[in-house]
């Protein structure tokens, strides 16, 4: 028996520095990132800037593969189902917790993956239409109880981020408003700048220019507190304390991911971060970086996945 349990665990020390040796290797061979939406969006714009620089710290390609549908969920179940061999990653955006809540994933959102860091952290502006008698968020508010379903806010699609941002902040303001569901962020904003609808939250790289403009007005930020770039516009959060909707971007890989392949993109990732090439492209899409630690962002996801739950549940949203 003595000689039996000795070596079992030298068959055990021997795999564990097989696995160590194998880790410190990595990479070997091109990376496949998955970007669960279609080319040209903020995520995939995200994981393109992010690409070249991963690509010159660990001296292979960072691949972009793009695989949309679902609101994101079909490529981030593709990728909680690839090998953990650490050339799988998967770049998520806060619509990932949303969906941990609306669809009936095939893996766990929480334990089915391996946090790396978070990227970077957005707000999302309240925007309406000139039309509307409110110059400030206060105006709004007391403009939407007084009025009751008549302020009709646009989404790019009935569980996004955006929609549920209006969501919460009607269950918190109590004001009922009226959602429209459209197909993206583009014909939400053309029915905004027509005054079919009067409202919408969207991020600075859909609708930065048509504030500037003057073609609609920003009210405020879903973030808890103003950004460097947008100074000017206050936090909702100011007016409907305890508010809070982050729009953060974030990447993680398969769950069983060697701890050491983890934290050897989370230390590449904080150090990218610091560039002022980053900071500075990350300021004019209106976002601000975020680097974390794994555990810290696999907080975030839980946090936002329990508040979608409920918001979901009050207002009893359902995908059609």
């Amino acid at each position: 028996m003595l000689k039996k349990n000795i070596l079992l665990a030298f068959t055990f020390l021997l795999s564990g520095l097989t696995y160590s040796s194998w880790a410190a290797q990595w990479p070997e061979k091109p990376i496949r990132v998955i970007v669960p939406f279609a080319p040209g969006g903020t995520t995939d714009v995200v994981a393109r800037t992010f690409g070249p620089h991963l690509s010159q710290e660990f001296g292979q390609p960072f691949v972009i593969d793009n695989r949309a549908g679902a609101g994101g969920a079909l490529g981030a179940e593709i990728g909680a189902r690839a090998n953990p061999d650490g050339y799988t990653l998967v770049v998520v955006t806060s619509s990932y917790a949303a969906n941990a809540v609306l669809y009936r994933l095939p893996y766990d959102p929480v334990k089915g993956i391996a946090p790396v860091s978070m990227i970077s952290v957005l707000p999302f502006i309240l925007a309406v239409h000139p039309t509307v008698k409110a110059t400030q968020l206060k105006d709004f508010m007391e403009l939407a109880r007084s009025q009751p379903r008549a302020i009709n806010f646009g989404s790019p699609g009935t569980g996004s981020t955006p929609h549920l941002a209006g969501e919460l902040l009607q269950q918190m303001s109590q004001t009922t408003w009226t959602h429209i569901a459209y197909k993206g962020d583009g014909p939400a904003l053309t029915d905004l700048l027509g005054g079919q609808i009067q409202a919408v939250f969207a991020t600075e790289l859909v609708i930065g220019s048509q504030i500037k403009a003057g073609k609609v007005r920003a009210l405020g930020i879903t973030t808890a507190k103003r950004v460097a770039a947008l100074p000017d516009i206050p936090a909702i959060g100011e007016v409907v304390p305890g508010y809070l909707v982050d729009g953060w971007a974030g990447i993680w890989a398969p769950a069983g991911t060697s701890p050491a392949i983890i934290k050897k993109l989370n230390r590449s990732i904080t150090r990218i971060l610091k560039s002022q090439e980053i900071i500075d492209r990350l300021h004019a899409g209106g976002a601000e970086p975020a680097p974390s630690s794994p555990e810290e962002f696999a907080h975030v996801i839980q946090r936002d996945i329990k508040t979608w739950s409920k918001v979901v549940e009050k207002g009893q949203i359902q995908l059609n």
